[in-house]
């Protein structure tokens, strides 16, 4: 078994969608980003990397290329799982956590699970996301971006 960890944040701006998990949050803001600057997909891959050694997502998708430019997180995500399924693991656990003062997202979050444990498509995996304010402390709380960190537990195949 082999634990990552990851971590990522995006400024929010106006005039661009806000994307989490795949979800798109109805907010007055977006997060900046060269893709779709989905930060918890960002930091869930960035976990699955680690745990297979694989370097981040900066290195296998880097915002030189304009290949990824407004690059839909999910299909990224797709990617990582084959590079996670090549190097002979399976996702065993996700445990991830969204840190936003605004907007609420205790709605989104069994649609965001959905999505994930769609993409993973293994039966036995466990995905759990969470999310958390930072009682109006740094640049979350003053709402000037969105953070996402994540866990997963990786298993040798079969």
């Amino acid at each position: 078994m082999r634990i990552g960890q990851g971590f990522d944040v995006h400024r929010l701006v106006p005039n661009r969608r806000l994307i989490l998990g795949g979800v798109e949050i109805p907010y007055e803001s977006g997060l900046l980003g060269h893709s779709d600057a989905d930060v918890l997909v960002h930091a869930i891959m960035d976990a699955l990397l680690g745990a297979i050694g694989a370097g981040d997502i900066g290195h296998h998708f880097p915002d030189s290329d304009l290949r990824f430019k407004d690059a839909d997180s999910m299909k990224l995500f797709k990617d990582v799982l084959e590079k996670v399924k090549t190097a002979g693991y399976q996702v065993v656990n996700i445990d991830a956590t969204i840190i936003a003062q605004k907007p609420k997202l205790v709605g989104f979050i069994p649609e965001i699970q959905q999505n994930i444990m769609a993409l993973i498509n293994q039966k036995a995996v466990q995905v759990n996301i969470k999310a958390t304010t930072t009682e109006g402390l740094g640049f979350a709380g003053r709402g000037e971006g969105i953070g996402a960190m994540a866990v997963a537990l990786i298993d040798e195949i079969g």
